[in-house]
């Protein structure tokens, strides 16, 4: 399983051993008001952690638990997945981070080590970001990130906008 690593953050494949740090990330309503609505129950965190398990096994990436080099904490998840969890579909790239590590830039810095993984060492021809369109953060970082809007799009049973961006697009802008 892969670890990366960035400037201020380690990316570890999520699993068991970060349960209380999930548990605190995915359990608080405001990371989770744009993503599910609601947050996860104890039950919920236990369960997504053994499916993202299963598809690192299956697959060989996934989510990962962000992990604040400097503190050791866990403040963070990010993913690189397929859309719908589908291969037929393209990449998705996807974070969350705990919001009182919110406007410091690790949003930015994860997003941009999973995409350089997704274009290097996974050859993705294309990576895609969805979000409530009444997220208006996520929005801003998608475009900070190089992405184009393609669309409203129906996703995990919710309308979401969908940004893409190619590999030309990724290395033209520099992040090789």
């Amino acid at each position: 399983m892969t670890v990366l690593h960035s400037a201020r953050l380690r990316f570890e494949p999520m699993c068991d051993a970060h349960y209380d740090g999930l548990r605190v990330l995915n359990g608080d309503p405001e990371v989770m008001r744009h993503i599910s609505g609601q947050a996860e129950t104890p039950e919920e965190t236990r369960a997504s952690i053994a499916r993202v398990q299963a598809r690192w096994d299956a697959v060989g990436y996934s989510w990962w638990s962000l992990v604040e080099e400097l503190s050791g904490d866990l403040v963070g998840a990010g993913c690189i997945q397929h859309l719908g969890h589908d291969p037929v579909n393209a990449h998705e790239i996807g974070w969350r981070l705990r919001p009182d590590r919110w406007g410091r830039g690790y949003a930015i810095e994860a997003a941009e080590r999973m995409a350089r993984f997704a274009f290097d060492s996974l050859e993705a021809p294309l990576l895609c970001a969805i979000c409530d369109p009444a997220n208006t953060r996520s929005s801003r970082l998608m475009q900070k990130l190089g992405m184009r809007l393609r669309g409203e799009e129906v996703w995990h049973g919710q309308n979401a906008l969908v940004y893409q961006i190619d590999r030309a697009g990724w290395y033209a802008r520099g992040q090789a």
